[in-house]
């Protein structure tokens, strides 16, 4: 027998398309395996700088879906939904699916760069953030007369002057060290500059194509 909030909330689950929906149940699933043995998955699926003894390929992929602890999830799992899910259904499945998938490696790659380059070195990489912002940046590209109502404060915005906004912060912040310690914000840059890459390409614009 089932309750009425349970049906209500397979509803929702059902109405969230189909690769938003599996991104989530993947970071959900890492978390919980997480639990039973963080560190064969911080070890294994994590992304390590390249040259150490951990570095492995897929990593470039698997440390979007390992979390810090359940309120990195859940924030990250937020965002997924409210912009992954517009901009799914506006897209169709497939191209998101490259689009989320790209933003993940791009901020893989420019994080292992400029840290290489900045440090020379550095610490295991996790989470989806890159991609997050990645979705955000697309999100106003897509619709930037979208109001936003923000949190702190609790005002409307339009989307794309949200997104300028946090594009300026995550590139001062990346190249300046401001910010909380161990937050990657060279991932976050890198999510942003290959989603609007892969967008001006699709849309034949520059620097991809000159009238």
């Amino acid at each position: 027998m089932a309750y009425p909030n349970q049906n209500s909330f397979m509803d929702f689950i059902q109405r969230i398309p189909p690769v938003t929906r599996n991104l989530l149940f993947g970071m959900v699933a890492v978390f919980l395996a997480q639990q039973v043995n963080e560190l064969f998955v911080i070890k294994n699926f994590a992304l390590w700088p390249m040259g150490t003894p951990f570095f492995r390929p897929w990593q470039l992929i698997t440390y979007a879906f390992v979390h810090a602890n359940f309120t990195h999830l859940l924030f990250n799992g937020f965002a997924i939904w409210m912009f992954g899910t517009p901009l799914e259904q506006y897209w169709g499945s497939k191209r998101y699916a490259t689009y989320v998938l790209a933003c993940i490696i791009g901020a893989a790659l420019l994080h292992l760069i400029l840290t290489y380059v900045m440090t020379g070195g550095g610490i295991p990489t996790i989470g989806i953030s890159g991609a997050v912002y990645g979705l955000l940046l697309a999100f106003g590209m897509m619709w930037p007369e979208q109001r936003i109502l923000l949190l702190i404060p609790p005002v409307p915005i339009k989307a794309k002057y949200f997104v300028m906004i946090y594009a300026l912060l995550v590139l001062w912040s990346s190249f300046s060290g401001y910010g909380s310690a161990g937050i990657a914000h060279f991932a976050h840059l890198g999510g942003m500059v290959t989603g609007f890459l892969l967008i001006q390409y699709w849309r034949g614009k520059p620097p991809f194509r000159f009238k």
